[in-house]
């Protein structure tokens, strides 16, 4: 079955103008409402600090590992001789988790505190000086451990969820790369772009409804302009440049132009910090085992299986759908058999846009916080997850997706928290070794 041009013609809107025009608009009242800034170094021009030391008894401990987990990502450090540490942090006025690793303490040696069941794991809020000391005092008493089992399974949970949220920014990544061969780097910012509209307008709708229903309302909203963004990009920069037939080379140049010009004009408008978004802060529940999630994690489990499964019954029986997959496989082709590839394209334009901006929405929540380059610091693994699963399939996206994630978390069990990224690419590279096309891709003769 085909789709010719007439039938295109009825399905696509003609209104495309006025739909870029609304777009335009929505956009220009979302940035007046965020006025420009930046991020505010400290007074001496270092970076701000979360420092402390560990005693036994008044004497100091050298050698104890602890975790410094906020903004910025996991940081790790080592007591001195002297039983002191710290870490610069990205962020004031943020709260990070401190925890000392009992693993590394003396044997017979626990953290102890009769009125707290986790007395080794202390938050520290930097505030408006950009210091704050956390001091851990420890004495005999027993251990708290997790055995590996329990590890093994809560990261588990974590990389699925990882992983179902990356594989809705990595299909809109492969469905671009499919039908026109450009490698987007800006994807990155089409992820940012949902969370910021639904920081912006969250905060311009909580004075007039609940800030539950204002918090869905941005959500929708935001959703809606991140399609009109891919659609924008596309009549704007993209069908002009194919039209010109350049080059793949050029378009990527490009795509990465356009990546640093948006994302530093983020920064100019949100700031250089950090911003949570509503219910980031939600208490976890148990679930089973040593499993604990809040709402927000459930929420954004559910979300990414039904919209991918949504997405899936889409590609695989929709007119439209069968159209991107023909056009994915041969466009010239396609094109010969009467398929309105323009009219395909923008509509991938339009699903990739959605997409990344729901996958930069709950991965504001994953993270958690709204930050100017946070697209940036997971295209690297989209990219991965693409490449893994066969560029250009869409449902090779979703496989490599859930993969890269599983390997993020659980690489921790065995790696510095610090490394996961570089582990799950380096294991990407392996893997590519013995199977360059990927795992859904197809092998072709080059030459």
């Amino acid at each position: 079955m085909t789709i010719t041009r007439s039938a295109l013609a009825r399905r696509v809107p003609r209104t495309i103008g006025v739909l870029l025009a609304l777009f335009t608009a929505a956009f220009a009242v979302i940035l007046m409402t965020v006025s420009p800034a930046s991020a505010a170094p400290s007074a001496d021009g270092d970076p701000y600090r979360v420092s402390g030391n560990v005693q036994l008894d008044g004497e100091p401990l050298e050698g104890v590992r602890l975790t410094i987990d906020g903004p910025g990502g996991l940081q790790e450090v080592v007591t001195d001789a002297n039983g002191q540490w710290k870490v610069g942090v990205p962020e004031k006025n943020e709260t990070y988790v401190v925890t000392l690793d009992e693993e590394t303490l003396p044997a017979g040696i626990a953290v102890v505190d009769p009125e707290d069941d986790t007395p080794n794991v202390k938050e520290a809020e930097v505030g408006q000086g950009g210091r704050v000391t956390v001091n851990f005092f420890i004495g005999e008493g027993e251990r708290h451990v997790t055995s590996f089992f329990d590890q093994f399974v809560q990261r588990s949970v974590t990389g699925i969820s990882f992983g179902l949220m990356l594989a809705l920014a990595a299909v809109g990544l492969t469905l671009v790369y499919g039908t026109t061969a450009i490698a987007n780097f800006a994807h990155a910012e089409m992820v940012t772009f949902g969370p910021i509209v639904v920081g912006a307008v969250a905060a311009a709708a909580t004075a007039a409804m609940p800030i539950e229903a204002a918090l869905a309302v941005a959500i929708v909203i935001a959703i809606v302009l991140s399609a009109g963004l891919g659609l924008f990009l596309d009549v704007v920069i993209w069908r002009p440049l194919r039209r010109r037939r350049v080059g793949v080379v050029q378009l990527m140049i490009v795509s990465i132009g356009l990546s640093l010009t948006m994302r530093y004009l983020f920064q100019f408008f949100i700031g250089g910090g950090t911003t949570q978004l509503p219910f980031a802060a939600m208490e976890k529940i148990p679930l089973f085992g040593v499993v604990q999630m809040s709402w927000i994690d459930i929420a954004s489990i559910v979300i990414s299986i039904v919209v991918i499964v949504a997405f899936a019954l889409w590609l695989s029986y929709s007119r439209v759908g069968k159209a991107t997959r023909a056009i994915s496989d041969n466009s010239p082709l396609a094109a010969a058999s009467g398929i309105d590839v323009d009219a395909v394209v923008r509509v991938v334009w339009v699903l990739a846009g959605a997409m990344a901006g729901l996958a930069g929405i709950l991965y504001a929540y994953y993270r958690p916080g709204l930050k100017w380059d946070m697209g940036t610091q997971v295209l690297l693994l989209m990219f991965a997850a693409v490449t893994l699963g066969g560029l250009g399939t869409a449902f090779g996206a979703l496989i490599g997706s859930i993969i890269v994630g599983l390997l993020v978390e659980l690489s921790t069990l065995w790696i510095p928290a610090d490394l996961k990224f570089a582990g799950a690419l380096f294991i990407l590279i392996v893997i590519l070794l013995f199977r360059p096309q990927g795992i859904l891709g197809r092998r072709e003769r080059i030459g």
